[in-house]
């Protein structure tokens, strides 16, 4: 029993690793693309028109909704959230399983 608990946490925690891989890869590819489009933006108008603002715009914004995500920082349904309404509806199911 406790080994499979064991194996059900590193999984978890390789799955949690994934997901802070792909997060940090998309935070590094978000700085590259603002990089190369503020280039461009110097180099047609030196930033007479900053038009490349809007790029980091909505790559930041695109990066917060997905830290919000990953770092369960939703205070509304987190995973706390998760966790607290699957015991709630499993105690539901257990009181009516008595009563039946």
């Amino acid at each position: 029993m406790e080994n499979k608990q064991e194996e059900h946490k590193y999984y978890r925690a390789q799955e949690r690793v994934d997901t802070l891989k792909k997060f940090y890869g998309k935070v590094g590819s978000g700085l590259t693309a603002i990089a190369i489009t503020g280039g461009i933006n110097y180099y047609l108008n030196e930033w007479a028109n900053p038009w490349f603002l809007w790029v980091v715009f909505g790559v930041s914004l695109s990066l917060l909704f997905k830290a919000i995500k990953i770092f369960n920082l939703n205070p509304f349904m987190g995973k706390n959230w998760e966790e607290r309404k699957i015991q709630e509806l499993m105690k539901e199911d257990e009181k009516r399983k008595k009563w039946n």
